[in-house]
């Protein structure tokens, strides 16, 4: 229904007349049902979306202002301004939902393989192995000279620790020997930054640089049936040396007990 606002004027007997003007359209009412729109058709594209946000952020005072002119009769274009908000409050639920589901889906992509087993010495020396969940949730507990045996072919082991050197600087440093089997059909990554060692308090260090170590082990590309064995290196004292699959990854995959 439209909406009038009433005017008066006099006519041309001096008798003062009552017309009925149609009330102004929102202005606030309109900006916010097209911010809404363009909101909505971006909500689910990747990245994109982002600027999404920003227009429900936009659109969504916009449209509850011209709500509130509406009712107050001073505007008219109560409509645009529900669908407006109703518009918004779907494209910030479909944002949320879709960056949800982009983030799951990279973390998934990043975050390497699962363990399946140990092999090797464990054996021997009574390791006790657990299976890591694909997000690497659960750490093994190891010994020093297990190996473990990962989804995608590839096996690491740690083989030995160096205890007592010390840096430059006179800082202690722990030194480890590890190993990289592709037992796998195609190529496998290996990087000193998988590794972490953490200490007895729990707090875990990325490698650092040993300016007297021999054999650190770099960075590259193992082909299907090679090995590589390195060098890493840690500051301080460390109780465990941790196995990440991915420099991306947010927990271990595998756990070594070395104190």
């Amino acid at each position: 229904m439209r909406e009038y606002r009433s005017s008066e004027y006099p006519d041309g007997m001096g008798r003062m007349q009552v017309h009925a003007l149609p009330l102004p359209l929102s202005a606030m009412a309109v900006t916010g049902f097209v911010l809404s729109i363009v909101a909505l058709a971006l909500s689910a594209v990747p990245i994109i979306n982002n600027i999404a946000f920003l227009l429900v952020l936009l659109g969504l005072p916009f449209s509850i202002v011209g709500l509130v002119a509406a009712n107050r009769k001073t505007k008219r274009g109560k409509a645009l301004a529900i669908a407006g908000i109703v518009l918004c409050s779907l494209s910030l639920v479909v944002v949320i939902a879709s960056q949800n589901a982009y983030s799951t889906a990279v973390e998934e992509a990043f975050s390497g393989p699962s363990v399946t087993g140990s092999s090797d010495s464990a054996q021997l020396q009574g390791a006790q192995e657990n299976t890591a969940s694909a997000q690497g949730a659960d750490y093994s507990s190891m010994a020093v000279g297990s190996a473990a045996d990962l989804s995608n072919g590839l096996t690491v082991s740690v083989d030995f620790v160096q205890t007592g050197l010390v840096n430059y600087d006179g800082s202690p440093i722990t030194g480890v020997t590890v190993t990289y089997v592709n037992k796998g059909s195609s190529e496998a990554s290996f990087n000193m930054f998988d590794w972490k060692g953490q200490d007895a308090n729990g707090a875990q260090r990325s490698t650092t640089v040993y300016v007297n170590g021999e054999n650190a082990l770099s960075s590259g590309t193992l082909a299907a049936g090679g090995t590589v064995s390195g060098n890493v290196y840690f500051d301080g004292d460390v109780s465990k040396v941790l196995y990440y699959s991915s420099v991306f990854s947010k927990s271990s995959q595998v756990a070594w007990n070395i104190s």
